[in-house]
């Protein structure tokens, strides 16, 4: 039998090798730009069925889906406008106001909760709680189905991809299918994060700097730079709207104040120039008002007026593409027109 002694040269090795190997692991996490470690560029979806994507697309843009075939998805989810619309709040089937500012369609798939306030897990719950609630499409399976068994067009369609006629599971199916799709890459930041280090500018760089070392990418992180978790909006309460700040304090005429103390979940930061206006409600229209707001409800941070157009700077290079063009910002929002 060999001595212990004998025995404590090999397994000093091992250990040593061991060690070193962890170190040399361990340095080159560390060596790896804090960015990489943080966010992810922007992947494109696994191939997807494209007569199932047609067709969800198809039914997205239908007014068909909702009670009095007054709106369609598309209403609130323009795919020219970043995915939204460029108002506070849009209305439902019944002509009444959301609660919510509606949020884009695009990317929406890299979300892991879903809805303002978390409530969904899966695209298929969030469409059918679209297309049923009373204050948005306002319909109900019976009728849904029956209008496309109606329609020669659909009912062939869901019978080709389906091998049954139209029903709820097709249906829902369909609408995530596009809505899977709808993935928006080759952001500037996106080739930052594979290794283009001239990607960015160095005003774009600081920006990224300041948003990584105030703690923005605690919530906005990931590959989708957000929807992944639920954050209290208002963690400290707003700064009076006076003194020479006034003009990018936070509007003190909130139509919906109870909300704010609420959880909501974190939104994707893809896109965000051309997704305004910002936040739950929809309260502000211009980003770098929504960026000096953040840093004041959610860090507890005075941000100055250099800090907030560097991180604007930064969320610029967020903008993707989809069908091959960079999105656009949409025009102006629609001025108020009295009829009276």
């Amino acid at each position: 039998m060999r001595s212990s002694k004998a025995m404590t040269t090999p397994l000093r090795m091992l250990i040593a090798a061991s060690t070193a190997l962890v170190c040399a692991a361990a340095a080159g996490f560390a060596a790896e730009p804090r960015e990489r470690r943080t966010f992810a560029p922007l992947a494109l979806p696994t191939p997807l069925d494209p007569e199932k994507v047609a067709l969800g697309r198809m039914l997205f843009s239908d007014p068909i889906l909702s009670r009095r075939t007054s709106i369609s998805c598309a209403s609130c989810h323009d795919l020219g406008q970043g995915g939204t619309v460029r108002l506070p709040r849009t209305r439902g089937d019944d002509d009444n106001e959301h609660r919510f500012n509606a949020p884009t369609v695009y990317n929406v798939a890299l979300n892991s909760v879903l809805g303002w306030q978390g409530a969904f897990k899966s695209l298929e719950a969030l469409n059918e709680k679209t297309l049923l609630d009373p204050g948005l499409m306002g319909a109900d399976w019976s009728l849904l189905t029956a209008r496309l068994l109606r329609s020669p067009g659909y009912s062939s369609w869901f019978k080709r991809i389906y091998k049954r006629p139209p029903d709820k599971a097709g249906l829902l199916d369909a609408l995530a299918t596009f809505q899977r799709s709808l993935i928006t890459p080759n952001a500037r930041f996106d080739r930052y994060l594979r290794g283009d280090e001239d990607a960015l500018t160095r005003a774009e760089l600081e920006g990224l700097t300041i948003f990584m070392g105030y703690g923005c990418a605690s919530c906005h992180q990931g590959m989708n730079l957000g929807g992944n978790m639920l954050q209290k909006f208002g963690i400290f309460p707003p700064r009076p709207a006076s003194g020479p700040d006034h003009d990018r304090a936070e509007p003190q005429s909130d139509p919906r104040p109870e909300l704010d103390e609420g959880l909501f979940r974190v939104p994707s930061l893809r896109n965000v120039a051309v997704t305004g206006p910002y936040f739950h409600d929809g309260r502000v229209e211009s980003l770098p008002q929504a960026v000096s707001i953040m840093g004041e409800r959610q860090l507890g941070r005075s941000l100055s007026a250099a800090e907030t157009a560097a991180i604007v700077a930064f969320l610029n290079t967020l903008t993707g593409e989809y069908d091959g063009r960079k999105l656009k910002p949409a025009g102006p929002p629609p001025v108020a027109v009295d009829n009276r």
